[in-house]
């Protein structure tokens, strides 16, 4: 009996060690399936979160792909302009520039910076009435200001004749400007340097012009402005010393010029008011471009560089713009009695090679200070008619205000500077004679304090 007893308690305890072994592997083995089928679950969710990423970032790849065909344009133009540069500077290395096509395929486009003046008409059929041809002179209207009846007016001029040698654009940005309480008074200002920058963008780098004549939309022209522009762009081009070329004259007046409508100038001045750029003058002033004042900059000598302007003896374009930023500043005493030129002058069939730097300073030097020295009373009582050329003299900034006052012309000086000047020589006539104000022959450079 207790052998059967202990026999029974064998096989319970072995059933029982049996049983907990199995419930512990059936535990284990679910435990195990459990934890695999959690780290499928979290494999699974690794899976979806990088398949999100991935989506997110063939999205952005995509912008961007986007973005860099946008760009692929511009970014073709700035490879070619520093191609163009690289070119540009080795032929200048080798004393060369790059050769131009012939005259008759040059193109120079007319860049018309326009705002809210309705008399911009005035302006367009002046151009288009002496323009010889669409191709070689496409006109560019960038207007600022929003102005619709404006808009409309340019508008009116884009017909199925002139489309191609016609386009109206508009700047994008016409916000104000955040100025400072003493500054705000020039806002106009400031609006004028921002349209002109995205403007000559425009003429250089969206539409890749090589060169551009600028003017406003309150100028009248010469019958031969288009011809001036062609016959001298080559001058500009060939030589590192001219940086512009201007159809203006600051002392134009009818009673300070000569009847030699062909005459043109060296200047150190910056005329404006119709000038030439090429692009390599724009790759360089337009990183560096001025909030305001645009046009006083160009005459500092951080810009200038010693280089000059060509201009003429006789106006090629004049403003009829009182109306402006300026509010008429000058014009009832100076701008309207500026004489403009009404003969056509062949100047493409006519040797310009006076122009030239070397040639233009030695005849220059030698004409000025060859002529006979009069005081101002006495240039202005003219004495000794016989003489066809005189110099009047200065020294100081002082003199040289008060003798260009007496004598009638522009006296203000810009970084150093008078209007119009060349080596410190203002040439205009006076009772129909030559009249040189002029320093001293031992002249040793512009004082910028003269201003």
């Amino acid at each position: 009996m207790p052998r059967l007893r202990r026999t029974h308690l064998v096989l319970v305890g072995v059933c029982v060690f049996l049983s907990w072994n199995i419930l512990t592997y059936y535990s284990l083995v679910n435990r195990n399936a459990d934890k695999e089928l959690e780290e499928e679950r979290g494999m699974e969710d690794r899976i979806n979160g990088l398949q999100s990423q991935i989506a997110v970032q063939m999205k952005d790849n995509q912008l961007l792909l986007d973005k860099l065909r946008q760009l692929q344009p511009l970014a073709d133009d700035i490879g070619r302009k520093e191609a163009e540069k690289g070119a540009a500077a080795r032929a200048a290395a080798a004393g060369k520039v790059p050769a131009l096509p012939p005259l008759e395929d040059i193109v120079l486009p007319i860049l018309m910076i326009a705002c809210d003046r309705t008399t911009v008409s005035r302006s367009l059929d002046i151009l288009l009435k002496y323009r010889p041809s669409a191709k070689q002179f496409p006109i560019i209207v960038s207007q600022d200001c929003g102005h619709e009846a404006t808009s409309t007016v340019i508008q009116s001029y884009i017909t199925a004749k002139h489309t191609s040698y016609f386009k109206h654009i508009k700047h994008p940005d016409l916000s104000d400007i955040k100025l400072p309480w003493p500054q705000k008074k020039f806002m106009g200002y400031y609006k004028i340097a921002r349209h002109y920058k995205w403007a000559l963008n425009q003429v250089f780098h969206v539409l890749n012009h090589s060169a551009v004549i600028i003017v406003e939309d309150d100028l009248d022209i010469a019958p031969d402005f288009f011809e001036y522009f062609l016959a001298t762009y080559p001058l500009l081009h060939k030589d590192p010393l001219l940086w512009c070329v201007s159809a203006w004259n600051d002392n134009g007046k009818g009673t300070l010029v000569s009847n030699e409508a062909e005459k043109l100038y060296r200047t150190d001045f910056f005329p404006g008011l119709g000038w030439m750029i090429e692009r390599s003058m724009w790759t360089e002033l337009g990183p560096k471009w001025p909030d305001t004042f645009w046009d006083d900059w160009m005459r500092h000598p951080e810009q200038r560089k010693d280089r000059q302007c060509i201009r003429p003896e006789i106006c090629r374009t004049s403003t009829f713009g009182k109306k402006g930023v300026s509010k008429g500043l000058f014009f009832e005493k100076h701008l309207k009695y500026i004489k403009l030129n009404d003969k056509f002058v062949p100047f493409t069939q006519k040797d310009l090679s006076y122009l030239e730097k070397d040639r233009y300073d030695t005849d220059f030097v030698k004409e000025v200070y060859s002529a006979v020295v009069l005081s101002s009373s006495e240039a202005l009582s003219g004495v000794q008619p016989e003489e066809k050329k005189v110099r009047v003299q200065y020294a100081t900034k002082d003199e040289f205000k008060k003798l260009a006052k007496a004598l009638g012309i522009m006296e203000d000086l810009k970084a150093g500077v008078p209007r119009a000047a060349y080596r410190g020589v203002v040439s205009f006539m006076l009772k129909g004679r030559r009249v040189y104000l002029a320093p001293p022959p031992d002249w040793k450079g512009y004082d910028i304090t003269w201003t």
